[in-house]
């Protein structure tokens, strides 16, 4: 590879370092072209990007961001593909149905949150990482329980007044 295709991929790596908040490392290898480009497609629809680039040349785009990632050197063993996302957990709930069908990707390391995850063993962890929308909708439902309980006790008691009223009214009668 010429120096400058790589200093255009360590350019790029870096772009979408800084541009996602989160990017994944996983193990690819060995799988088959079908297989590969069904995983290219899935990583499409869930808006992630899928990346297959050298661990020299990631590690030199971790330098060129100026961002330290050193946490995450001993995920840059044997081949590697990057996975950008901006979700959270999208690209781990993206693996662990992958897996269903086939035994990789397996996560070698992931930066999520701010946070360096390494190791396969994590991905249940990561799954499990709320997204900033789901939390955003958590906090919505929990601002709006006292309102609907206030709401709600306040119908109750109009039906109520209005059923002794309309008793009342029918004793007269």
């Amino acid at each position: 590879m010429k120096r400058e295709d790589k200093s255009r991929i360590i350019q790029e790596v870096s772009e979408k370092i800084k541009e996602y908040p989160h990017f994944y490392i996983t193990d690819i290898a060995g799988l088959n072209a079908e297989t590969t480009s069904n995983l290219r497609r899935q990583c499409f629809k869930s808006d992630i990007i899928l990346k297959v680039v050298k661990n020299t040349l990631i590690e030199k785009a971790f330098e060129a961001s100026g961002i330290d990632f050193s946490e995450l050197a001993p995920a840059l063993k044997e081949n590697s593909a990057m996975m950008f996302s901006h979700t959270g957990n999208a690209p781990a709930k993206l693996i662990k149905s992958f897996r269903k069908k086939s035994e990789k990707p397996i996560l070698k390391g992931a930066y999520v949150e701010e946070s360096v995850y390494l190791g396969d063993e994590q991905l249940e962890v990561l799954t499990t990482i709320k997204s900033k929308e789901e939390l955003i909708g958590d906090v919505v439902l929990l601002l709006q329980s006292p309102a609907k309980n206030l709401i709600s006790a306040l119908q109750s008691g109009a039906n109520g007044i209005t059923g002794v009223l309309k008793t009342l009214s029918e004793k007269e009668s």
